[in-house]
């Protein structure tokens, strides 16, 4: 008669370790439809969810531009472009260089690699990435886009930059396209365009 019990109470658990799991799987089921019907809702507002997990793990860790030494280059571009005149996404383009005193270089960058991230530029579509170079008398942060032969467009990247940097009167940005880098092997030489 024990031997039936114990098999009987271990029937009855399994059954019960079965049904938990339904209801487990239902709940996380359930849990998932509300993430996607949030998202659904979320987007229609005209919101969209960032996905920086990853990026703020590395930055975190990212030594900041006052404490490294010169010359250092710091890149940040989309993911599949290289930071090179030569790359296909760049080869047409050019960029847009602001000079900074070294003590305010940091502030900037960080502003700009926050507003990358969080899409947050007017012509987004149009940026490649952006560098930080740091030099001996001053730091010079570039804005890299797509085609350099689209005035518009190139000036409408100066005008956001300068909005969402909120860039004092006093500094003048510079711009160059890649193919007159590539002619002179010079990024920041020769400028033609002031804005």
């Amino acid at each position: 008669m024990e031997m039936a019990d114990r098999k009987d109470a271990e029937n009855k658990v399994s059954e019960d370790n079965n049904n938990n799991q339904g209801v487990v799987d239902q709940s996380l089921a359930d849990r998932e439809a509300e993430d996607r019907e949030r998202q659904a809702r979320e987007l229609k507002a005209g919101l969209h969810p960032l996905r920086v997990e990853g990026f703020w793990v590395c930055y975190c860790h990212l030594a900041r531009p006052s404490t490294l030494p010169s010359p250092t280059d710091l890149h940040l571009f989309k993911e599949g472009i290289r930071p090179l005149w030569e790359d296909s996404a760049n080869c047409n383009g050019g960029k847009w260089i602001i000079r900074f005193k070294k003590a305010v270089s940091g502030r900037f960058w960080e502003d700009l690699v926050l507003a990358l991230v969080g899409d947050q530029l007017d012509y987004g579509d149009n940026i490649c990435g952006a560098v930080l170079s740091i030099r001996f008398s001053e730091d010079i942060l570039s804005v890299w886009n797509r085609n350099a032969s689209d005035h518009q467009a190139v000036m409408a990247l100066r005008d956001a930059i300068k909005r969402h940097l909120k860039l004092p009167h006093s500094y003048v940005m510079e711009y160059k396209p890649h193919d007159a880098s590539l002619r002179d092997n010079s990024s920041y030489r020769n400028t033609w365009l002031r804005g």
